[in-house]
């Protein structure tokens, strides 16, 4: 990636602390998903005070996640004129890339997404009178060839960690344990391996940039190097999320934000990188079909918490937010705030409807 140019380098009050002074945060829940004593109250709490935590004895076969880093590595040790065989474009949307911006800058790091379910239908583009579905198959590089059977391999168990969370997230809110499965029918899940190199200049870049997941949940491995940094909900600073062997790190998207009326809220985050070593890390984002309309869930909203966002569609918002991955915008890309029913809005409304009446 060569020298920091202006691409790369995150406005002043974004910039990550130096290095030598980061500490690691105390607190973070680590919860035990062998043991079902007050499992439901613990992923409750966890997605309430911090909207995210770390699982451990979460059954994802230990040699299934260490094939997959290990062809990852491989993978990234190539050439570029290797890895470019296999670009993403935006048309071709799976595959390598290394010019990716979050927030409209670019990101220090180079990646390789993959779905879940091959193949996969998304809107061909975010115009909502557009009906055109665009079918993503996965592109594989010829190197390391083990690369496909360890994917293929991974997701399966992801999946199932993945479901049972969200059972556990249902009964916390209340719901019935697959009150959320229908929604994953027909799932847009992705995987994406991460390569974040070195950095001349890590206190003005970030190997991600700060923003929070607009999908379902995400599943995060990370290796011994460690970057992740989330903003604590308790007091807004951005925290280091230490990595601990065998573990995985999950935190709530934009979906659930919604579904749950703001119960439960995503939360900001962002990867630092270091001047010194490389790092990988392994996200799982598990996120509905892209016909699903999201908006509170009727059984978490009534007269004394009406909702709080207006329906929006899964498919389309994703197709918007894909736009960015490959230029830089002149305005932010679409949130979940952009479908927030504000309080005056709603005053309005009923002032409207009082003078209508």
């Amino acid at each position: 990636m060569g020298a920091v140019d202006q691409a790369f380098i995150q406005a002043q009050e974004h910039r990550p602390a130096k290095p030598s002074s980061i500490t690691y945060a105390e607190g973070i829940p680590l919860i035990d998903l062998s043991s079902p004593d007050g499992l439901v109250s613990e992923i409750g709490n966890a997605c309430k005070n911090w909207g995210f935590f770390q699982v451990v004895n979460h059954g994802v076969p230990l040699e299934k996640r260490q094939k997959l880093e290990d062809s990852s590595r491989k993978f990234f040790g190539l050439s570029s004129e290797e890895k470019m065989k296999i670009r993403r474009t935006e048309k071709q949307v799976l595959g390598y890339y290394d010019t990716e911006h979050t927030k409209n800058v670019r990101d220090w790091k180079e990646v390789f997404d993959f779905v879940a379910k091959d193949p996969n239908l998304i809107p061909a583009s975010p115009d909502p009178h557009d009906n055109e579905l665009l079918e993503l198959h996965n592109v594989w590089p010829q190197y390391p060839p083990e690369l496909k059977e360890a994917s293929e391999e991974y997701v399966k168990g992801m999946e199932k960690l993945a479901f049972k969370l969200m059972e556990l997230i249902a009964l916390s809110l209340g719901l019935q344990a697959n009150r959320f499965h229908s929604f994953f029918r027909d799932q847009t899940t992705f995987v994406r391996l991460n390569h974040y190199p070195p950095c001349p200049a890590p206190d003005l870049a970030l190997g991600v940039g700060r923003h929070k997941d607009g999908g379902g949940l995400t599943i995060l491995f990370q290796d011994d190097v460690g970057g992740l940094q989330v903003k604590r909900k308790s007091d807004g600073e951005w925290i280091t999320v230490k990595p601990t062997p065998d573990t995985y790190i999950v935190n709530v998207g934009d979906i659930i934000q919604v579904w749950s009326n703001e119960a439960y809220e995503s939360v900001e985050h962002r990867v630092m990188v270091n001047s010194e070593k490389e790092r990988y890390s392994i996200p799982y984002f598990f996120n509905p079909a892209h016909y699903t309309m999201v908006e509170p869930l009727e059984e978490l909203t009534n007269e004394q918490s009406p909702p709080k966002y207006k329906t929006y569609n899964w498919g389309k918002f994703l197709s918007t937010r894909k736009l960015s991955n490959f230029k830089k915008l002149s305005v932010e890309n679409i949130q979940i705030s952009h479908f927030r029913i504000s309080e005056l809005a709603d005053k309005l409304e009923g002032a409207l409807s009082i003078n209508n009446n």
